[in-house]
């Protein structure tokens, strides 16, 4: 059930998936650059189960090499879609 709270989920599921990489693959490349996430609490944010925090928001959209006002226009044009 999506979240209102979330909105950014599907759109760092679709830039993963676009840059090739698993689940498993970001969440170390996250934990390496210093935020101690879990693939299954990462799946959670990808399924927007679990709310997005705002520096969560910075550290997703770097991870992804994407910067965060980006990703949230990319979120919002998704929900209007």
């Amino acid at each position: 059930m999506p979240n209102n709270q979330n909105i950014v989920g599907p759109v760092i599921r679709a830039l993963r998936e676009k840059q090739g990489l698993t689940q498993p693959q970001l969440v170390a490349k996250l934990n390496i650059a210093g935020w101690d996430l879990s693939r299954a609490t990462y799946s959670k944010i990808e399924s927007q189960i679990r709310c997005v925090a705002d520096y969560e928001l910075l550290k997703l959209a770097a991870g992804l090499g994407i910067d965060a006002p980006e990703l949230l226009r990319q979120a919002m044009k998704r929900q209007k879609g």
